[in-house]
């Protein structure tokens, strides 16, 4: 009977991660990193042959799964730069903007920072696609977002600002944003996870096993109906950090672009640096990846978007 037990617990595990109905692909979110990581240059903003290829690679494989995929094209300095945008559901819809960067800091392969938030834009565009989005009453633009590392951080040359400025000026309604920054680096033993002020630990732990919604404080009734949704998937623990703007990581991603504007945003994130050593470094490589808990980031994501979006 217990090893009856045991094959039930570990084929229903099998199929969460492998992509039930409704359900992210482990393997296909391997893919994506593996695919969006390879070869022997880099994704920075120097290099803007290795970028635009890789935006190709975004365009296409969200071709596969969204009628509506557009290149939003800007210059820096005489090159060009690309965000890549999916869209489903009602064109004249509030938008709701799920985004992250597909550039990487310097000469390094950037499998966390942020291979897997873009992979996880991939896989949730499949997820989406499965859905009758007709009826819905949000519209949601998947973005990839080219230059959020340094040395465009907080400048006008950064991706998601282009694209929120573009929201702004042609006075476009935004319901909220996310940004997936991080989402593929956990450790269950004691004493992996760090914070940026030191007595965090008595509130979340010390063990870097979670996945967490970062939001300012008094952040609107978009982040606590997504946060809402999001905390209550299954198989992953998740921690909600509400701070002021001020303290250092809560504005880190492409999140501050929308809230330049006004409009809700959040940032899912694994902490980066607080947690993961490899950031910034040559070892942030795709093989310290945890896969399996990618794919319930992306699947409680998915649920949580589906039920706001249909209302």
């Amino acid at each position: 009977m217990r090893m009856l037990f045991t094959v039930i617990v570990l084929l229903s595990f099998a199929f969460a991660v492998k992509g039930g109905e409704g359900n992210a692909d482990s393997v296909l979110l391997k893919k994506y990193v593996y695919s969006i990581t390879g070869g022997s240059s880099f994704r920075n903003i120097d290099d803007t042959a290795t970028l635009n290829r890789t935006s190709t690679y975004i365009r296409n494989e969200l071709s596969k799964y969204a009628q509506n995929v557009q290149t939003q094209t800007y210059y820096v300095k005489g090159k060009e730069y690309r965000n890549i945008i999916a869209s489903y559901g009602p064109e004249n819809a509030p938008r709701i903007i799920i985004g992250a960067h597909y550039d990487v800091c310097d000469d390094q392969a950037g499998a966390d920072d942020n291979a897997s938030g873009v992979a996880g834009l991939l896989e949730l565009a499949r997820l989406l696609s499965k859905e009758d989005a007709r009826q819905w009453q949000y519209r949601i633009d998947l973005v990839a977002y080219t230059l959020e590392e340094p040395p465009s951080f907080k400048t006008a040359n950064m991706g998601s600002t282009v694209h929120a400025k573009y929201l702004a000026d042609a006075h476009i309604p935004v319901k909220g944003m996310i940004s997936i920054e991080m989402i593929g680096y956990y450790k269950d033993a004691r004493h992996t996870q760090q914070y940026p002020l030191g007595f965090f630990k008595w509130f979340y732990g010390t063990r870097g096993n979670y996945i967490t919604v970062v939001k300012k404080l008094h952040a609107g009734k978009f982040v606590r109906q997504f946060t809402r949704g999001f905390k209550h998937g299954d198989n992953i623990i998740t921690k909600v950090f509400a701070a002021p703007a001020w303290v250092p990581g809560v504005d880190w991603s492409d999140h501050l672009s929308y809230w330049a504007y006004g409009w809700q945003a959040l940032m899912i994130t694994d902490t980066s640096f607080f947690r993961n050593a490899n950031y910034h470094q040559k070892t942030d490589t795709p093989d310290t990846l945890d896969y399996a808990r990618m794919s319930f980031v992306v699947t409680n994501l998915f649920n949580s978007l589906s039920k706001m979006a249909k209302g």
